[in-house]
Order: structure tokens, then sequence, then C-alpha cells
């Protein structure tokens, strides 16, 4: 039906069957068929055929304004699923919780900047309800942290773009020692269950014979830290995060043996997003910037002259 509601507003453009056979490179029979077929379809003829040429009737001109409409409509979701397109739409992106922070969003506004037909939603979560989101296509994209080595499941498609390293720390008053024994008569900061990262801070203890006790579950890493620093407990937190938030000097960094939490840093979607694909692209690239300016081979310390570390923020180059 979509090619004879072409011919109706071809035949309108041009005036005659003549004319829209010209512009649609088709015999005037060809449009001739194709209207009477619309009109076959429809129930009703949409053509005054009393005159000479033929023009619309009343209720052809009626058609006429809803055939434009669903022509353009269908170009606009053929223009969804092609990669050559610009990028516009509803982009759906997830956040899981230990990357929902200040610092994401300069990638956010540089993507938006770059394809001003995009319009961003955020929804931050637990990893589990991201990747359901996306299975159930109520997302487009998911940043999430995964463990070393590790995927998202099938059929979800997995980029690692970066690592982040984690830190165990203590408020700046604390005089806890950087062992497992200390550690687990320490009150924990931590995130609630079902976050990986705690999983394996909890899983690590447990093989030396430990268990943290939980003082606060909190989905905030800035709230997490206000608590470390007051001295409430010892927290998990990026070591990115310590530093860009100019906090090296207000918490200790605590490093028991063999303790080395590196997360991956990964965007999680589910198949082609057609238009959109060249935005999570670019999207792609500035959080692979922001991470790699974050990543310090060195350790979280505070600076001789007592100037916190890492004062400049990374901002993705455009």
């Amino acid at each position: 039906m979509l090619d004879d509601l072409r011919a109706l507003v071809e035949f309108a453009q041009a005036g005659s069957i003549a004319g829209a056979a010209d512009r649609l490179f088709r015999t005037p029979s060809a449009i001739t068929r194709q209207v009477q077929r619309l009109e076959a379809a429809l129930g009703a003829e949409l053509l005054d055929r009393s005159v000479k040429p033929p023009r619309l009737n009343s209720l052809g001109s009626r058609v006429l304004e809803q055939a434009r409409d669903l022509l353009q409509r269908t170009e606009v979701l053929k223009s969804l699923t092609s990669s050559d397109a610009e990028p516009h739409g509803l982009l759906r992106i997830g956040l899981s919780h230990p990357l929902a922070e200040g610092t994401l969003i300069d990638p956010i506004l540089a993507l938006t900047e770059k394809y001003p037909k995009v319009r961003v939603r955020l929804l931050s979560e637990l990893t589990g309800e991201l990747f359901h989101r996306l299975l159930a296509g109520e997302l487009d994209v998911a940043a999430v942290l995964l463990p070393e080595g590790r995927t998202a499941p099938l059929p979800l498609l997995t980029n690692i773009i970066a690592s982040d390293r984690m830190e165990i720390v203590q408020g700046a008053a604390g005089n806890l020692n950087g062992d497992w024994k200390s550690l687990g008569r320490a009150p924990w900061v931590l995130n609630p269950p079902g976050c990986p990262l705690r999983a394996s801070l909890i899983d690590r203890m447990e093989r030396d014979g430990f268990t943290p006790m939980i003082a606060a579950e909190i989905h905030n890493m800035h709230l997490q830290l206000a608590f470390v620093q007051s001295g409430y407990g010892v927290g998990l937190l990026p070591a990115r995060f310590i530093a860009r938030n100019h906090s090296i000097d207000t918490v200790k960094v605590l490093r028991p043996p063999s303790f080395d939490l590196r997360p991956s840093v990964a965007l999680v979607r589910v198949g082609q997003l057609g238009a959109l694909g060249k935005a999570v692209e670019q999207l792609e690239h500035w959080f692979r910037q922001l991470f790699e300016a974050a990543d310090t081979t060195k350790p979280v310390t505070r600076h001789r002259r007592g100037v916190p570390a890492n004062r400049r923020e990374a901002r993705p180059r455009k």
C-alpha cells in the first residue's frame, strides 16, 4: 500500500497522472492502476473523474494528508535502522552505581553537543538490573563494571574499554593496619548486596577467615566517601574517584596482602542500534579517554607539600 500512497501523493503534486508517472519513472497506466488499487483497498473513490484531467475529491484530499504523514514516518523508521544516517532520537543509557559519578557528565554533554538530534535518558541501577533492562529492550547501552576476565551474559555484546582500580580507604584520623585481621574487626561502608565489587571483597576476606562488619549500605560514592572521611567506617572506592574529588588528604589508603581489585569498565548492548550506533561509538571513545586519563600506575598517595594529586579533571576531547 505504501507504493500506492506514494503514487497518490505524486499525482497530487504533479496535478496529473502523466506528471506522476514522470516523477516516479513509471507509465501512466501503472499509476492509474495504483490509484485504483488504493481506492479498492480503502473502499472509496478518491478522484473526481467527471472533470478532465481527474483531480482529488474532498475525501481524497483528506487521505492525501494522512498519506504524506505516513510516508514521512516511514522514512523516519528507515533512518533509525540506517548506520549511515545522522544519529537522532532517544538514546537510553544505563550506568552501574559504581560508575554513576559527576565526571561521567562530560562525555554525555559532549555527545549531545556533537549530535543535537539525540536525546539522552540516563538510568543508574545495579548491574544485573541493567542487563535485564537491556534484554527487555528498555535500554540501548549500559556502562558497567565487570569482574576482571568476565563478560555480560549472552546474547549481550560486551566491549571492554578500561579497568578501574579499587582502593580500601579509612578516614585520615584512622589507625587501622593494612591487614585482613584489622579490617575484619572494622565497620564497613559498602554498596548493598548485588554489587560485584562488594562480592569480590567479601570473597577475598573470607578466604583469610574474616567477614566484614557492615555498618552502612549505600548506593552513592559521594555519601560513602563522606562516611569514611568522618571515621564512621572503612570503604571500597575507585582510585579515580578519590583523586578527582581531591580526597587523598582526608583518607588513608590501606593495602592488605594480595589485594588487587581491578574490575573492567565495559559498554554492553544488544545487537545493532542503527543510526544511534555512531553515537554509541563516540560515547565509547570519550569514556575510554576519560578512564585512560584517570588511570595512574602509581598508588594514590599524598603529595609531599599537601597539595591534592591529580587536580586536573579529564574532559573528553571532541
